[in-house]
């Protein structure tokens, strides 16, 4: 949106710090006075698991606890939500995320019935997916879609739960919510020459609540036989158990394993996709897994979780793999095939590249998105 004209407002469903990258915009941050004293230590302190029981009372009293307290109470930040758009009086409001940012914003809404503005209500990754199968959230997602004006996600999936739901509204076009890339960047950061010449085998690191990564180094032990020559490189590993494993995949296997540091950038992840030969990515529930749409667009052989709409995107068997994420048996199955079929990769990175040069390209994404909000401020606020 920027250089768009349109004034811009943020405001967090939760406390957070603004990203320096984003500018031109408005934050309206909850209790703004409290961002020194978190910055200079109140999380450390509020670690209440390492207070003692005699010391509990004393922290629970401490004026700043009460205070975050305050913050973190949901009633309250529809409060202040409420006061905000009462003050901003936007013609638009887009809440992203249902969880947090959806259900505070219907708060606000039941707050302020009949006084509210056009509302966008995008979802991510699991928010219907996962979270709609969940007795305590069914009612709230429902009541979420029949009150919001428009709806958008990135999944045509997603669409369909949506409208199991009984959303009634306008459905916006479905466009990744990370956005479009800089093609001619991604170009440059891959390796020349084909895909079946890389000797990298990249692995999403998360191990929790969705994150299967256990799963994928399982699948890989299976096919120690094949791996001589590969590098195994895991980024955004989510713990020492992931760590742990990664260290005897190496040892038991006599096979490189690098599992990157937090805090890569962007491009850094990036060009590591660009010189793997496959990317594995496994999760038990996601929309469009932003690194599988970095793996195809930086010509690498995704092994994708079939929760994660990949179907969307490539022919499973054909420009990539769609499988099971808790299944190491099958998962194996789909590495020595990709280690194995020189002529498929190659085909795949080819047509994965049409693909993203279709779907993916910057300048596509943000007409598209530019064009959502024309749409509901014509129909909306004229």
């Amino acid at each position: 949106m920027k250089g768009c004209g349109w004034e811009l407002h943020l405001y967090p469903g939760y406390f957070a710090n603004l990203n320096p990258e984003i500018r031109d915009i408005r934050y309206h941050a909850f209790a703004q006075m409290m961002n020194k004293a978190i910055s200079e230590g109140l999380g450390a302190f509020l670690k209440l698991s390492s207070i003692k029981t005699a010391k509990l009372k004393k922290a629970i009293d401490n004026p700043l606890v009460k205070i975050l307290a305050k913050i973190n109470d949901p009633e309250e930040r529809s409060k202040h939500l409420v006061k905000t758009i009462q003050k901003v009086r936007p013609h638009i409001i887009h809440s992203m995320e249902f969880q947090s940012n959806g259900y505070l914003t219907l708060h606000a809404k039941k707050a302020m019935e009949g006084k509210f503005p056009a509302w966008l209500a995008t979802n991510w990754g699991s928010d219907i997916f996962l979270y709609g199968r969940f007795p305590e959230h069914r009612e709230k997602i429902r009541e979420l879609l029949s009150r919001c004006d428009y709806y958008s996600c990135e999944t045509q999936r997603d669409v369909s739960l949506a409208r199991g739901f009984g959303f009634k509204g306008s459905v916006l076009p479905v466009i990744p919510n990370s956005g479009g890339f800089d093609l001619a960047r991604l170009a440059s950061w891959r390796s020349s020459g084909r895909t079946s010449e890389r000797r990298i085998i990249m692995i999403k690191g998360y191990q929790n609540w969705a994150g299967r990564a256990l799963v994928a180094i399982r699948a890989l032990q299976r096919c120690l036989d094949v791996l001589g020559g590969y590098e195994v490189v895991v980024y955004l590993a989510s713990g020492e158990d992931v760590k742990i494993a990664c260290n005897l995949l190496s040892i038991d296997g006599n096979v490189k394993v690098t599992v990157l540091p937090p805090g890569q950038t962007h491009e850094t992840i990036l060009r590591y996709h660009g010189q793997a030969r496959i990317s594995i990515g496994l999760s038990i529930s996601d929309a469009v897994s932003t690194s599988f749409l970095e793996a195809i667009a930086m010509g690498s052989f995704p092994i994708q979780s079939n929760t994660a709409a990949a179907d969307e995107w490539i022919e499973d068997g054909v420009t990539g793999m769609i499988v099971p994420p808790e299944d190491p048996e099958i998962i194996e199955k789909a590495i020595r095939k990709t280690l194995s079929d020189d002529e498929m990769v190659d085909r795949a990175a080819e047509a994965n590249w049409r693909t993203v040069t279709e779907r993916l390209d910057y300048d596509t994404v943000k007409a598209t998105a530019i064009g959502m909000y024309k749409k509901i401020y014509e129909e909306c606020c004229l």
